[in-house]
């Protein structure tokens, strides 16, 4: 059987947690910004769009697959 975890052995794992959260809480604020751009130059470029804004369809995509926000993180008690 697992012995109780210390006060010191709690505390990082609040801080871990809370750093874990706020860092998948950047990359998602980073994705939305890219999102907006791209919406931004969609809107903007009309028919041409879809050569002049592949950039960022791409850095976009590749933000999505990669930042999932609330991914599953297991935080044992």
């Amino acid at each position: 059987m697992a012995s109780t975890p210390s006060m010191d052995e709690y505390r990082q794992r609040i801080k871990d947690r809370d750093e874990h959260v706020r860092e998948s809480w950047i990359k998602a604020m980073e994705a939305r910004i890219v999102r907006d751009e791209l919406q931004k130059c969609y809107r903007g470029e009309g028919v041409n769009h879809l050569q002049n804004c592949k950039e960022l369809a791409e850095k976009y995509a590749t933000m999505i697959r990669e930042n999932k926000v609330g991914s599953k993180v297991s935080y044992p008690l």
